[in-house]
């Protein structure tokens, strides 16, 4: 797939990376920030001519060694892909732009002359009736190849322009693994059913037999899960066809269905009797703070981990900004949360972490979220607690961290809290409603209201459940024993 070529440039007055040094050109290259000490700005070197279309005949092979310099300092050889692919992808813009045949001529030659370099030495000979043929290492082959093919235009890897896409995104760091897994999967499908890696292979027909063989590629993954690799595969191609590299999105006629999840097979918020079993039991004090958080917000495990000392301002929690909401949301300290905060907020800075047992990765490049600790203790602690409703085939629990967010909703219903104000506390989607950071206006007034009529299950005694309106029952489920409200 051709990208769009930019103004042709003559060699007779083409002075990309060139400049004069006296009455001679020299070859200029800049140098990677990180390379300064050890290499300067730049490299420069001379061709010993003081005509232009020479020198833009005589550049190629210096800028292929220069490069090679900045390379090898930077740790990449032909075992670093990546930067093999991203050399060639230099290589493609100048031989594009290039309108003299003879200049394009040139490069070629630069390009195929580094292509043997990657190949390297032949392994073997093979001898038959036609003459000798050698053997060439199988993973250089395939990358010689692939340079030639990025360099000259006639192929363009699946991943060639996916470190740039991931670069753009913003998206959670589990989401962003999500993206990562459906590639990859795509990848290796192509390998082991011979299907050429290259954009312009991956058809509206090789896309829907993907997607059909995907739940056995990926250990029998559901077809929600296989919707969600299709879908992230579609907003990489979106990119691509953004950047002009490449203009068909086969992803977009893949059709995933996906069954609808039975009402008494949703997850679910918690009883009043769960909450009060969860916050009794032995949980440790962070957890426990952690719960009564979540229960008396609304807010996902998430942006509480992630809080500061100074999102706690103002008698209201400040917390990011999450799935599509667009800016930071403050909801009102609950009086039942006053001790834990000045607990935690005591003679901190306001850069300081609020919740310091459940600190982020540590490696910069791992891709969990920072809750994911915090996360894996509450379903331990859940599950030791008894607080649990598995469904056959099912891998998560009907009841989860964020049931607590179900159940601040459900209870905020039940206190008769305006619906545009539920939405607004826990940010969903909602229209001409502002929660201001400072202001004691009619909203923020009404959200303390809101936040203080949402009240916990009683701890000292048998809690009552009110009557849901759609109840679940399932055939065969163990009821577990509870006062009710008479209808």
């Amino acid at each position: 797939m051709w990208v769009r070529r930019a103004m042709p440039v003559k060699s007779s007055s083409d002075k990309r990376y060139l400049e004069k040094h006296g009455d001679k050109w020299r070859v200029v290259l800049s140098v990677p920030r990180d390379l300064h000490k050890q290499l300067g700005t730049k490299l420069k070197q001379s061709l010993e001519t003081d005509s232009l279309a020479v020198a833009n005949r005589l550049k190629w092979g210096v800028i292929k060694e220069l490069r090679e310099r900045i390379d090898m300092a930077l740790g990449a050889d032909v075992a670093d892909h990546a930067a093999v692919l991203r050399e060639a992808l230099l290589i493609r813009k100048e031989y594009r732009a290039a309108m003299d045949p003879n200049l394009e001529n040139d490069i070629r030659r630069a390009a195929e002359a580094r292509a043997y370099e990657i190949l390297g030495p032949e392994t073997a000979v093979v001898h038959d009736d036609e003459g000798d043929f050698p053997v060439y290492d199988k993973r250089r082959e395939q990358l010689a190849t692939s340079y030639m093919r990025v360099a000259t235009g006639s192929g363009t890897p699946l991943k060639l322009h996916y470190a740039e896409y991931l670069g753009q995104l913003r998206l959670n760091r589990r989401t962003i693994a999500d993206d990562q897994r459906g590639i990859d999967y795509l990848v290796s499908w192509c390998a082991k059913n011979g299907v050429k890696d290259d954009l312009s292979a991956i058809s509206t027909k090789v896309a829907k037999q993907f997607a059909a063989d995907l739940p056995a590629l990926a250990n029998g993954i559901a077809a929600r899960t296989v919707l969600k690799y299709i879908t992230r595969l579609a907003q990489y191609w979106k990119f691509l066809a953004y950047k002009e590299i490449h203009d068909e999105n086969p992803w977009l006629a893949v059709v995933v269905k996906v069954e609808e999840t039975p009402h008494e097979e949703e997850e679910r918020a918690f009883t009043n009797a769960e909450v009060q079993t969860l916050l009794l039991g032995d949980a440790a004090p962070e957890m426990r703070d952690l719960m009564m958080i979540a229960a008396l917000t609304g807010a996902r495990l998430d942006v509480i981990v992630d809080l500061k000392v100074g999102d706690t301002a103002n008698n209201a929690f400040k917390f990011k900004p999450q799935k599509k909401e667009k800016s930071s949301r403050y909801v009102p300290i609950h009086p039942s949360l006053a001790e834990i905060v000045e607990r935690r907020t005591r003679d901190k800075a306001p850069t300081d972490e609020f919740f310091p047992e459940f600190p982020g990765p540590k490696k910069e490049t791992s891709l969990r979220e920072r809750s994911f600790k915090a996360s894996n203790e509450f379903t331990a602690y859940r599950r030791r607690c008894g607080v649990d409703e598995q469904i056959p085939g099912r891998r998560r629990s009907l009841v989860n961290f964020h049931s607590f967010r179900r159940w601040f909703i459900t209870e905020a219903e039940r206190a008769n809290v305006r619906p545009e104000l539920i939405s607004a506390l826990v940010g969903h989607k909602r229209s001409g409603m502002t929660l201001g950071r400072y202001s004691e206006g009619p909203e923020m007034k009404a959200a303390r209201r809101a936040i203080a009529a949402v009240k916990l299950p009683r701890l000292d005694g048998p809690v009552i459940e009110a009557q849901a309106v759609t109840p679940r029952e399932r055939k065969g489920a163990v009821k577990k024993a509870a006062a009710t409200e008479p209808i």
